[in-house]
């Protein structure tokens, strides 16, 4: 049986690559199952500074196999309520990733292949990519990765695509914020190497810890509690081992050590 996910190492950058191109790397238990149990694995492994999700083959993920779908719509309610929170367990997984992401991402990324790219720190994708909520064309919603989904495009563009299950283009991808960037399909992997060099240049910690930064920021209500979070964090983070170091290389016009 075929590996559903490739987990590919170059040095710090954990390459996980969806492995099912035959079916346009469309979800199933078993690739749910691997790709949760490959982030929790790089979360516990401090060697990884960067990770890269990426598709084998024409497709970056059409989201949910129509087989197991078939077989899920068999299945009982409590079934599927179990078969649903293991998905959601691997975008909370994904998104809550103390490693920064990239997504890469070509061809078709439709429901659960957008909510991974939403997931993601950094997504880019080639002109050619394609999107889609579709899950309103077979009855259905994307409940388990709205949350993701909004934090990404908004409300306001949700209610619009999750309503319709329209296909949409990488401009427009971009455009509604699903997307950082857009190159031609020649030019996506120097694109991502772009910002895999970026991140091994930045602190290790303060790379990982940004989003925490940015989630904690963007939903505290209470002023004062932010001002005294953020001023324990830099305070923290100016006294660390990495920022000592990088205050240091800096002062002293060198590289830090953490870069490769």
């Amino acid at each position: 049986m075929t590996n559903p996910l490739l987990n590919l190492r170059e040095g710090p950058v954990a390459r996980l690559r969806l492995n099912r191109p035959e079916l346009h790397n469309a979800f199933d238990a078993m690739l749910i199952a691997a790709l949760t149990g490959a982030l929790e694995a790089v979360a516990a492994d401090d060697s990884v500074r960067v990770v890269v999700l990426e598709g084998e083959g024409a497709s970056f993920s059409a989201g949910a196999d129509l087989n197991w779908m078939r077989g899920m719509a068999a299945a009982s309610e409590e079934a599927n309520r179990t078969d649903s929170l293991a998905l959601a367990r691997l975008m909370r997984t994904l998104d809550e990733l103390p490693r920064p992401t990239i997504a890469r991402i070509q061809g078709a990324a439709f429901g659960g292949g957008v909510g991974l790219v939403a997931c993601c720190d950094i997504a880019i994708a080639s002109a050619d990519a394609k999107f889609g909520l579709t899950e309103s064309k077979l009855g259905l919603l994307p409940a388990v990765i709205s949350p993701y989904v909004l934090d990404a495009i908004g409300p306001r563009q949700a209610r619009r695509w999750f309503a319709t299950g329209e296909i949409f283009d990488a401009a427009t991808a971009l455009h509604i914020g699903l997307l950082h960037q857009v190159v031609e399909g020649d030019a996506l992997d120097a694109a991502v190497q772009r910002q895999v060099d970026l991140l091994l240049k930045a602190g290790p910690h303060a790379s990982a810890e940004a989003k925490t930064l940015v989630r904690r920021v963007a939903f505290e209500r209470d002023r004062d509690r932010l001002d005294h979070d953020n001023a324990a964090l830099i305070a923290r983070l100016r006294v660390s081992e990495e920022g000592q170091e990088g205050l240091t290389a800096f002062l002293d016009k060198r590289k830090p050590r953490w870069i490769p």
